[in-house]
C-alpha cells in the first residue's frame, strides 16, 4: 500500500470513487475502444446510481470518456464540452445484481465504428476495475499495459501469445485465463511491464482462431 492509496488521488472532488474512479473508467474505457467515442449508452448501479448525480459521478464519467484525467478543471463542465465535441450519451440506471455498488456498465460507439460493451467498478481511492469486456469476463486494474485476447477455446493460442510477448521481451505481470464453456469463447487478460508493439498486436488479430484483440496503452492515443 503506498500514500495514494491512503490519501486518495490529487483530483476535482468531492469523492475519490465517485467522481476520481469515475473519470478514471470512462478514461480507460476510451483508450480500450482505441479511438474517440461518439456514443456513449451509461448504465449507473447501487450506489453510483443513488448518490452518483450528487457527486459529480455522472459529468466525471463523461470527462473520462472525453480523454481527460481526474484533475481536470474542465470535469464540472463536461456535459457541455462533450456535446460541443460531438458526443452524444444517455445516463440511466441498472440492476447489475451482485457486483460492486459503484459499478457502471457502457455501451460505447468510436468514431469509426468500433464498439465496446464494458462493466466496471471504482473500488476506492481513485482505483478501478474493469470487470467485463463484450459481455465476457476481463479482470484488470488500468495501471499497467493490458492485452485482452478473446478467442476460440483451442490447444496453443496461450502459447502463440505468450511466445510472442517473450519474443518482444515483454514481461508478463499477470496473467488470468476465462472461458465460459470447453471449446467454446475464451479470453487471455495479460498484465504487462512494457508497452507491447502494435505490429503484433495486429499479427494477434490475423492468427486462425482469435476473434478480438483488444489493448489498454498507458502511453498510446487514438
Amino acid at each position: 500500500m503506498n500514500l495514494l492509496d491512503i490519501v486518495g488521488p490529487v483530483m476535482v472532488g468531492p469523492s475519490s470513487s465517485h467522481t476520481a474512479g469515475a473519470v478514471k473508467i470512462g478514461n480507460v474505457c476510451r483508450k480500450l475502444l482505441g479511438e474517440e467515442v461518439i456514443e456513449a449508452k451509461i448504465f449507473f448501479h447501487g450506489s453510483f446510481l443513488a448518490t452518483g448525480k450528487g457527486h459529480g459521478t455522472d459529468r466525471a464519467i463523461v470527462a473520462g470518456l472525453l480523454g481527460w484525467n481526474v484533475d481536470d478543471i474542465r470535469i464540472p463542465n463536461s456535459f457541455q464540452l462533450a456535446r460541443e465535441a460531438g458526443l452524444e450519451f444517455t445516463i440511466t440506471g441498472i440492476d447489475l445484481g451482485d457486483v460492486h455498488p459503484n459499478s457502471v456498465k457502457m455501451y460505447l460507439t468510436g468514431k469509426n465504428g468500433k464498439t465496446l460493451e464494458v462493466v466496471a467498478c471504482s473500488i476506492g481511492g481513485g482505483r478501478i476495475q474493469i470487470c467485463e469486456l463484450d459481455g465476457m469476463t476481463a479482470k484488470f486494474s488500468g495501471e499497467c499495459p493490458t492485452l485482452i485476447v478473446n478467442n476460440i477455446d483451442q490447444p496453443g493460442h496461450v502459447t502463440e501469445v505468450t511466445s510472442m510477448l517473450g519474443h518482444k521481451s515483454v514481461n508478463i505481470a499477470t496473467m488470468q485465463l476465462f472461458r465460459d464453456s470447453r471449446g467454446g469463447n475464451a479470453v487471455m487478460v495479460i498484465e504487462c511491464d512494457q508497452e507491447v508493439p502494435q505490429e503484433s498486436i495486429r499479427w494477434l488479430e490475423r492468427l486462425e482462431g482469435i476473434v478480438k484483440v483488444t489493448y489498454f496503452s498507458l502511453t498510446g492515443g487514438e
